[in-house]
């Protein structure tokens, strides 16, 4: 079983910063792409960034030069460094793994979500 814990979610001013984590356990074989979405009410989930096993990494637009998308291979965790926060980058945000079982098949996982609020 397969699990995607996130944290680091929170209230900020706008201009301020946030850090998100997420850490994947259970029965893996190894971590392909990882990534963070976001769902603001009333709008579709959207991608925010991704990143390859091998590090390389890519962005929204709106958020290209404010966020910082990383990795941890040895901890199986992917960050988020949220710069330069704005308004409208209030939404809950989610964590994406795709993950290769021991099976040899790969699934995509997602955590459980963690509410970032920017203020005006």
């Amino acid at each position: 079983q397969v699990q995607l814990v996130e944290s680091g979610g929170g209230l900020v001013q706008a201009g301020g910063s946030l850090n998100l984590s997420c850490e994947v356990s259970g029965r893996i074989f190894s971590i392909n792409a990882m990534g963070w979405y976001r769902q603001a009410p009333g709008k579709q989930r959207e991608l925010v960034a991704a990143i390859t096993s091998g590090r390389n990494p890519n962005y929204a637009d709106s958020v290209k030069g404010r966020f910082t998308i990383s990795r941890d291979n040895a901890k199986n965790t992917v960050y988020l460094q949220m710069n330069s926060l704005k308004p409208e980058d209030t939404a809950v945000y989610y964590c994406n793994a795709n993950i290769r079982k021991l099976t040899g098949y790969d699934y995509t996982y997602w955590g459980q979500g963690t509410q970032v609020t920017v203020s005006a």
